[in-house]
């Protein structure tokens, strides 16, 4: 199929390498961003199951670099092992609001919501666009049964990114789900 498009573009005059050249990298870009969060980047940790125990112990043992320690914090985080995250995310040297953001998550899910709003308060000091933590800080209110404070994170996300954001569906469905258990 690309290539019935390659013999289009290159009958269409001068811009049409410059076209093919973008459609062929696009491949390209596309497996570079949806790359963030899969894994360490040492391949010695990715013939295991992420979170699981051989992967932990090969992480701990060889994830250096701030991005493999991220990597793995956010995998061990999003897999319920928070404790785990956490030993990972704080053994990064600058931490970024990613960063900050999964570490107050971790808490967050420990129920320390102390901690965690202050991770939260320290990831949007950084970056008040990072519409991840202004998520998990609206799930934290909820959490705290200050729903005024969530959505108030809900307009904030959407001044931000638009209601259109993963984000900001997220949140409005957590603020429902909030005001239907209320309900009850």
């Amino acid at each position: 199929m690309i290539s019935k498009r390659v013999l289009i573009f290159r009958r269409s005059g001068p811009v049409a390498p410059i076209v093919v050249a973008a459609m062929l990298s696009l491949p390209l870009l596309i497996a570079t961003a949806s790359a963030k969060d899969t894994a360490p980047i040492d391949q010695r940790c990715d013939g295991f199951a992420k979170a699981g125990p051989k992967w932990t112990r090969c992480v701990e043992n060889h994830a250096t670099s701030d991005s493999e320690l991220f990597y793995a914090g956010y995998w061990l985080a999003k897999s319920g092992a928070y404790r785990e995250a956490l030993a990972q995310l704080e053994r990064i040297a600058k931490p970024d609001p990613r960063v900050l953001t999964y570490i107050g998550f971790s808490w967050r899910k420990l129920d320390d919501y102390d901690r965690a709003l202050t991770f939260y308060g320290r990831a949007l000091a950084a970056d008040p666009n990072f519409s991840i933590a202004r998520a998990y800080l609206g799930e934290a209110y909820l959490a705290l049964d200050e729903p005024d404070r969530a959505h108030a994170e809900l307009e904030e996300i959407g001044s931000r990114c638009g209601p259109g954001c993963t984000e900001y569906a997220e949140l409005a469905g957590h603020i429902q789900s909030y005001k239907a258990r209320s309900k009850l």
